[in-house]
């Protein structure tokens, strides 16, 4: 079928692929990625290549690395000249470009025809100068979505964040259309600045994604953070340990990519939250993660008001301090050990077809197994 001038194809993601059959929507994906590879070279309206920003990431690698499997061509984007040839070494076309710098010529050829982008290259922090913020996820979505252009880019996948939802509250359910709280971070605005750019760019088919907490083998950012925190003191314990929290496995985020990329016009524009769907206390995720890794770790029942004050200050002062180290303790991180939040996902099920399959029981047992900590 044609539609706008873009293949779709039948067999993507929620179409003949429900549930519990023998073909899961993970392989309908990828089926529908091979296809998408081999076709690629034979028509106008045919992907030729993906380009995939952050690809020496942890998501933008995954993500190159699960297309090229699947017979998508691809190239990869990342800023840091070691790392891209580490990515090269694998066997995978990427180029070095750091965003928002304007791209040299000799890789704009490189890049070929490209008829669609993955953007997920960002500076992810709960802590950092908002200078720095605006340059990496504004301007440097502005960056690629005037490359979209210059190359008649057909999709446009932004990855975003649920901070922006962040509060210091519980949220429960949380679906796209919740009115947004005040950014609480640097990290936060940016996104939804960076959104909203995304939005207004409706000549390269854009959508948007919103997934939670990643983790995975390579993962070098969610449970590092949380084992090298566990081995240096007790962690806090607020609200008597009623925090709870929904994350994503790295395989259940690539199929989302997927799904997106499969996705007709008439969800152009639309963001989706993407998680395991599975609400996990933090104390679970915390002492089982620290099973698999064989650290001791220990809580410490506090008060969160004079907590977050304490955060509040030493924020302050590591921006006074010359780099503005991110600090041990941060307002953001403390209310992750807090507060109750999940992201509802009926949108990205009714409309993408696209369905977590990996618990976290199995994602951490994934993760460990391959990539021990």
């Amino acid at each position: 079928l044609r539609q706008s001038g873009r293949s779709i194809h039948s067999f993507c993601i929620g179409h003949g692929a429900a549930r519990g059959t023998v073909q899961t929507r993970r392989q309908a994906a990828d089926a529908w990625n091979l296809g998408w590879g081999i076709l690629g070279g034979y028509g106008d309206d045919m992907v030729s290549r993906v380009l995939v920003t952050g690809a020496t990431g942890f998501l933008g690698g995954a993500v190159l690395r699960r297309l090229i499997q699947a017979g998508t061509p691809a190239i990869g984007q990342g800023r840091n000249p070691v790392r891209c040839a580490q990515v090269r070494e694998e066997g995978l076309d990427c180029i070095c470009w750091t965003l928002p710098e304007s791209l040299p010529l000799e890789a704009f050829a490189a890049l070929g025809e490209i008829n669609a982008i993955i953007h997920c290259a960002a500076l992810s922090s709960p802590f950092g100068l908002r200078a720095a913020f605006e340059a990496a996820n504004v301007r440097g979505t502005q960056a690629m979505l005037d490359l979209a252009r210059q190359k008649g880019v057909k999709r446009f996948v932004f990855v975003s964040s649920p901070s922006i939802y962040f509060a210091l509250r519980d949220q429960l359910e949380v679906t796209e259309d919740s009115p947004l709280p005040k950014p609480f971070n640097a990290y936060a605005r940016s996104k939804v600045r960076a959104e909203a750019l995304v939005r207004k760019a409706q000549d390269v088919g854009p959508i948007i994604l919103r997934p939670r907490g990643l983790y995975g083998p390579k993962d070098t950012t969610l449970l590092p953070r949380l084992l090298r925190a566990a081995r240096r003191r007790p962690l806090p314990e607020f609200r008597d340990g009623r925090a709870r929290i929904d994350l994503t496995f790295i395989e259940d985020a690539t199929s989302a990519v997927c799904a997106t990329l499969a996705a007709p016009d008439s969800l152009e524009g639309r963001a989706y939250n993407i998680s395991g769907g599975e609400v996990v206390k933090i104390s679970e995720i915390v002492e089982q993660t620290c099973a698999r890794a064989d650290v001791d770790m220990r809580w410490r029942p506090m008060p969160l008001g004079p907590a977050l004050l304490a955060a509040r200050l030493v924020e302050a002062a590591a921006l006074m301090y010359p780099g503005q180290p991110e600090p041990a303790v941060t307002r953001y991180g403390l209310g992750l050990f807090a507060f109750e939040q999940s992201l509802n996902l009926t949108r990205a099920r009714s409309e993408l077809g696209w369905e977590p399959e990996v618990s976290f029981a199995e994602g951490l047992r994934r993760t460990f197994v391959r990539s021990p900590a």
